[in-house]
């Protein structure tokens, strides 16, 4: 006797291919730019760096993305060499090259030569057992734009603190 009822779904664990896990942020970069689109780009590391990567040795501060010869690079992404490593752990601060399409690197390529834009990392995460970093096509912010961004974001909280003071 075969019964047709599924039974419940697996929670999605670190290895399932739809498991995202963050593990660093750009927040700075909210802050300083105009986030006009996102994209998905794989990146290529070495042994030691990615179980750097797993103990959450990432800072993303500072750092940006260049196109040369028709690949892509994200520079200043410090990855902290691995605690127990020895001869092979690499260069924190070496460029890192992102994978993607070609024709999607000639897009990024071609709208940040016309329109004077730049590519950052918002943010690198687990999706699966890969390491992803999300990049971000981004206008810089003029300083009104950042006391403007600061004004909302200070009259909301003033806000959700008057409704949680209402509904008590």
């Amino acid at each position: 006797m075969h019964n047709n009822i599924n039974p419940q779904p697996k929670k999605p664990n670190a290895n399932t291919p739809n498991a995202f896990k963050k593990i660093a942020e750009n927040r700075a970069a909210r802050h300083e730019y105009f986030i006009l689109e996102s994209y998905e780009a794989g990146v290529e590391l070495f042994g030691t760096e990615v179980k750097s990567v797993r103990g959450g040795g990432v800072n993303l501060k500072d750092s940006w993305i260049a196109v040369e010869n028709g690949e892509m690079y994200a520079r200043h992404v410090h990855i902290s060499p691995y605690e127990k490593g020895n001869i092979f752990n690499r260069d924190p601060m070496r460029d890192k090259r992102l994978l993607m399409h070609k024709r999607e690197i000639r897009k990024l390529h071609d709208k940040v030569k016309r329109e004077s834009l730049t590519l950052i990392p918002l943010s690198i995460y687990f999706k699966g057992s890969h390491i992803k970093i999300q990049v971000g096509l981004c206008k810089g912010k003029k300083l009104h734009d950042k006391r403007d961004s600061i004004a909302k974001r200070e009259v909301e909280r003033k806000l959700d603190r008057v409704m949680k003071s209402q509904h008590r």
